[in-house]
């Protein structure tokens, strides 16, 4: 054989031996699950982004996430306060059926003996079995005691505070307190946890954002030759409001927009890490946030921009979140969704896609996102139960929510509940705002409303226990 043509040859062997190996490379890159990050906002509203309208808060990174993904204009928390709210994310089920809920004070409070029952099954564990690494950072707020910590429930490694940022000193009788709780310590003296060990008290809140972020972008990156869950729960923007020095007298909304802005800075990191480790197309990232704006803290607080009300009551303001999945080469960039949504949808769509198992053993309330997410299909999600602590307060069907009952956000109203019957009818696709009541136009409506009620109420299925687990 001449020289060239034998050169030739020997290239073209390899040549084609690489391509094999990409293939093969490729093939085992596309069999791989994909990774998932959700990042958790605290009293966060639906107004405080500037792709959610906000005028003066800079959300740069938030924004470009939307423009490559995907942005819900109708997603909702299952809850209007913390513990229910991250208990049924985590669960994909409604507060009422997990055990975190309560028609008393609804959180968990440094004092408190209960916390997220062992028998649920939680995201973190039911990707655990299937072989993911999983890290929490950030907020717990579902037990302090080690029994329900991040660690003893599927994540391998947790750090962050155990409950809200000004929960940590309680008064009234110490009886029964918690493992961390001090009748002695300061006011805001929370404390900062790795795993089950706390590591610093007070928790220096002023870096709490960064220091949270680097703990997710470092387990990325120590993780990314396996599948991985991060769970990113922000603080922030909870009252009260701490942010780093290279954030200071950023934003021209002041300090709340100073704290937004470090959050927005938080998912860029992410999303930037995601980008050099080579795992952006590999990876679905969420962000949305637990409960509407803490409205009684005035330039503290948030906005629900054009809904109703805030954190603590079942008006939308209290509980339909901004939100964006971004998933790039799977998710179609630039897509807004008039979908309903809910946070407990993540539970189920991020099982299916790993190729999981949803529990089939109990009721689970979150459906699968994917043919939203992908834009192969319409959502499964056609109605959305409000409740607040045990009482179911509302109920979405389609566009139509009706009140059959109301209770103001936390402040002044917060105890003035109101039954009404015939139940307050919106359009909430007219009528974001809720303020055209339309009951005596729709009795039809109202009549089916009240059929899902009862077919609910059938299928609740909670056992008495969780109803009597104590939250305080």
């Amino acid at each position: 054989m001449p020289f060239a043509r034998y050169v030739s040859f020997v290239l073209a062997i390899v040549i084609a031996g690489s391509c094999a190996r990409t293939v093969a490379a490729d093939d085992a890159s596309t069999a791989r699950p994909p990774n998932f990050v959700v990042i958790f906002a605290d009293d966060l509203g639906y107004g405080d982004l500037s792709c959610y309208g906000h005028p003066t808060i800079a959300t740069p990174h938030l924004d470009r996430m939307a423009a490559e993904g995907i942005r819900f204009t109708q997603f909702y928390s299952a809850a209007s306060v913390c513990t229910p709210s991250r208990a049924a994310l985590l669960t994909g089920r409604l507060p009422v059926r997990n055990g975190m809920s309560s028609d008393r004070r609804r959180v968990l409070f440094p004092n408190s003996g209960g916390g997220i029952p062992a028998e649920e099954v939680t995201l973190a564990e039911g990707l655990s079995e299937i072989g993911y690494a999983a890290g929490a950072f950030g907020k717990w707020h579902l037990g302090h005691l080690p029994q329900f910590l991040p660690t003893s429930n599927g994540f391998d490694t947790y750090f962050g505070i155990p409950y809200s940022n000004d929960m940590d000193r309680v008064s009234g009788d110490p009886k029964g307190r918690a493992a961390f709780w001090d009748p002695k310590v300061e006011y805001w003296n929370v404390p900062l946890i790795r795993d089950t060990e706390i590591v610093e008290r007070p928790a220096d809140q002023t870096t709490i954002t960064r220091r949270y972020t680097e703990e997710a972008t470092s387990f990325i990156r120590s993780h990314k030759s396996e599948p991985f869950f991060v769970y990113l729960a922000h603080s922030m923007p909870h009252v009260p409001l701490f942010r780093s020095p290279e954030f200071e007298g950023h934003s021209r909304r002041g300090l709340y927009g100073d704290v937004i802005e470090e959050i927005d800075w938080s998912v860029g990191q992410v999303l930037q890490t995601l980008r050099e480790e080579g795992l952006a197309e590999n990876t679905l990232v969420w962000f949305t946030s637990d409960n509407g704006p803490w409205l009684i803290f005035g330039d503290h607080g948030g906005s629900a921009g054009l809904l109703k009300d805030g954190k603590g009551c079942t008006w939308e303001g209290g509980m339909r979140e901004p939100a964006i999945a971004w998933w790039p080469g799977t998710i179609p960039a630039g897509t807004v969704s008039m979908e309903i949504g809910s946070t407990m949808d993540i539970f189920t769509t991020c099982l299916t896609l790993a190729g999981g198992t949803v529990p089939d053993d109990r009721v689970i309330d979150g459906v699968d996102l994917t043919p939203v997410l992908k834009g192969t299909g319409s959502g499964a999600r056609d109605h959305m139960f409000y409740y607040r602590g045990t009482e179911l307060m509302a109920v979405r069907f389609g566009p139509w929510k009706a009140h059959f009952h109301t209770q103001g956000a936390y402040g002044a109203d917060a105890r003035k509940r109101v039954a009404h019957d015939p139940p307050l009818l919106f359009n909430l696709e007219h009528d974001p705002s809720e303020k055209q009541n339309v009951a005596g136009d729709h009795p039809d409506v109202i009549e089916k409303i009240r059929q899902i009620v009862a077919r609910h109420r059938e299928n609740l299925e909670v056992p008495p226990s969780q109803l009597e687990i104590p939250l305080n």
